[in-house]
């Protein structure tokens, strides 16, 4: 129970009380004056109805009072409630939304990652191809170099082989040092 109601009963219980109590003075009757007219009644009497009335009165606005908040209280549950499924609605589409950004950004740049590495790897191959060239030139220009400098070693060696000729040594480099 709440304090305030656990007190109301309290006080009513003690009205209930001292009026059991006394209540042959509360009933006996003397002269009453209401302004316009005298009457004889019981003055105890009348303030333990008036008191009684109020009372009533009292938990009656109280009462309704009480049903006005638990129905505004309803109602904003309701409308909290809304507002919630809402918000979590907006919420569930803006994440709906994000994913599908989130998808075709990746899409895009898985595309976007192919074309580079094709056009990557196109640029390696046909860089590869260059340098296969190149290299199968620089072959062709040694082995001709070679080629060449064998014929004349041996003209050479024809030349100064003679019979007629002295036979003098021939210094030949090494491989490593001919500059070609």
């Amino acid at each position: 129970m709440r304090p305030r109601f656990l007190l109301l009963v309290i006080a009513i219980l003690l009205v209930a009380g001292f009026a059991a109590l006394n209540w042959t003075e509360i009933t006996r009757t003397s002269p009453l004056n209401f302004g316009l007219f005298y009457m004889d009644g019981a003055p105890g009497a009348i303030l333990l109805s008036l008191l009684a009335l109020g009372l009533i009165v009292f938990m009656a606005s109280s009462a309704m009072l009480r049903s006005r908040m638990m129905t505004t209280e309803n109602r904003f549950t309701r409308d909290l409630q809304t507002q919630r499924d809402l918000a979590d609605k907006a919420e569930a589409s803006r994440f709906t939304e994000l994913r599908q950004h989130l998808d075709t950004h990746f899409r895009e740049s898985r595309q976007r990652e192919s074309v580079v590495n094709t056009e990557f790897e196109k640029a390696m191959l046909q860089s590869h191809r260059d340098l296969r060239a190149q290299l199968d030139q620089m072959q062709q220009a040694i082995t001709a170099r070679f080629g060449e400098l064998e014929n004349r070693m041996a003209s050479r060696a024809d030349r100064e082989f003679t019979v007629d000729a002295p036979v003098r040594p021939v210094e030949v480099p090494p491989r490593d040092r001919v500059k070609l």
